[in-house]
């Protein structure tokens, strides 16, 4: 997985990673652990992050460069 990609879209938009993690309802130890690659993302907060960054969750995986969301049927 590209953690890199979470860390460079909080960074884009200007937050810190306190306030994405209480965006997400956990700590922001949990969350820096997530953008270092130590713990695993759940399917929630992934689907979550996309939302929030307003892109795809293939995009967060690394499974396209494209960063545009999909669009809805």
């Amino acid at each position: 997985m590209r953690y890199e990609r979470i860390r460079v879209l909080r960074e884009d938009h200007d937050w810190t990673q306190q306030q994405v993690a209480d965006l997400l309802f956990i700590n922001r130890r949990t969350y820096g652990a997530y953008e270092n690659g130590v713990n695993a993302m759940s399917p929630e907060i992934l689907i979550h992050l996309a939302k929030l960054y307003n892109t795809s969750v293939d995009y967060l995986l690394g499974l396209t460069d494209d960063p545009r969301p999909y669009r809805r049927k």
